[in-house]
């Protein structure tokens, strides 16, 4: 749901180019209704390249709206020219339905929002705030910001919450700094259950609110665990999907109170997921030794490139590392396409002894150890040591302390 209640935003102006005359119809009869775009103009089909920039830089749109149902191919290659006009004017791909290649496709022309009929207004809308804050980035920076770093497994159970909860907790007794938890997973998220808390308000709440949030609400949201606050995920599943712009607004705010927020997400696949990949400064996305976590890991990697995401941007950690997998590291990248920034040993009496004693792991352990050592090299150089680490060679290191 969302949480504004604020003034009507004023309308993005559109050019609509689109050669499927039914789908044009059905957005241009959405948008009416919404009133999220303004349409100044419209080309009754796909154009010459020379003749779309030089209508561009006429009526100088906010967006401008390209149907792919007609033919991708040149709609796409229209999309890049788009794309490349100055002063810049974001591009959103249009289609009858949310077709999977027409949508990587458009993103990697250049579109920036892509839109399915029937053209919901929440839809519209939702894509029209992320298009505001491309065009009209904010010119303040606060006093205090933030790291924001998201855990997601390739596969259920490949141990992401496990890595995202226990380095929390190393990064809060590491640094003394601010540490938030905040458990995404919407549909199956434990982390609550297992810390034994019982929180009043979850991460939907917090979204809810997101327009009214200030440090005395926050504190309600929020439940402190080993030094860390805690925002839950619902303890049923939610039967609906989170607003994602009040979620910007929720990890924007936590930016200026915490010094790091470890996000723990749903499935890398799940929609929500790619939506917080988008948002975060880095993450890192959870594989085991096993080899259909290791293949959903090699999709994983393939369809965020294809989306557009730099591998600077995630990396991989395989967690539950037996010394004698018959795979090694090596192979693993091979498998993944990419390098291993880091590994977490199989450690199955240190956490047993986690659950049952619901505390923070220590160095008494070789899981304790690794996710120690994983902590201090991400809070030495901030985000950046994310960004910069030497792939398997740091992953063995891990290891090696073991």
């Amino acid at each position: 749901m969302n949480g504004g209640s604020g003034a009507r935003e004023r309308e993005l102006t559109a050019v609509l180019v689109a050669e499927d005359r039914a789908l044009a119809e059905t957005f241009l009869a959405a948008a009416a209704e919404s009133r999220v775009f303004q349409i100044l103009g419209e080309l009754k089909g796909y154009p010459a390249a020379a003749t779309l920039e030089m209508r561009l830089r006429q009526m100088q749109p906010d967006v401008v709206l390209v149907d792919l149902a007609g033919s991708l191919d040149t709609a796409c290659s229209l999309i890049r020219v788009a794309a490349s006009v100055q002063p810049a004017i974001q591009v959103v791909g249009i289609h009858h339905r949310p077709d999977p290649d027409a949508l990587i496709r458009c993103f990697r022309a250049g579109a920036t929002e892509f839109l399915a009929a029937p053209f919901e207004a929440a839809a519209q809308r939702e894509a029209a705030a992320r298009i505001r804050r491309l065009r009209e980035p904010e010119t303040r920076q606060p006093d205090h910001s933030g790291t924001l770093l998201a855990f997601a497994p390739a596969k259920p159970g490949s141990g992401s919450s496990t890595a995202a909860t226990q380095l929390a907790f190393a990064l809060r007794r590491l640094t003394g700094r601010k540490v938030l938890l905040v458990d995404l997973d919407t549909e199956g998220g434990a982390i609550a259950f297992h810390l034994k808390l019982n929180p009043t308000y979850t991460v939907l709440d917090a979204v809810a609110r997101s327009s009214r949030l200030d440090p005395g609400a926050w504190s309600a949201l929020v439940v402190p665990a080993g030094g860390v606050d805690v925002l839950a995920a619902p303890e049923r599943p939610a039967g609906e999907e989170i607003d994602s712009n009040g979620l910007h607004e929720v990890l924007e705010f936590s930016r200026l109170l915490y010094d790091w927020v470890i996000l723990d997400l749903p499935s890398v696949f799940h929609r929500l997921s790619l939506f917080v990949l988008s948002e975060v400064d880095s993450a890192c996305l959870c594989s085991t030794p096993e080899l259909p976590s290791l293949h959903m890991g090699r999709r994983a990697v393939a369809m965020l490139g294809q989306l557009g995401f730099s591998k600077d941007r995630f990396r991989m950690l395989v967690s539950r590392l037996d010394r004698r997998t018959d795979l090694s590291l090596s192979d693993m990248e091979k498998i993944f396409g990419c390098p291993v920034f880091a590994a977490l040993p199989d450690d199955p009496q240190s956490v047993h002894r986690m659950v049952t004693r619901v505390e923070p792991l220590g160095r008494d352990g070789e899981l304790g150890r690794a996710i120690e050592q994983l902590a201090a090299k991400i809070a030495n150089s901030g985000a950046a040591a994310v960004k910069s680490g030497n792939g398997a060679g740091e992953a063995r290191a891990v290891l090696a302390e073991g």
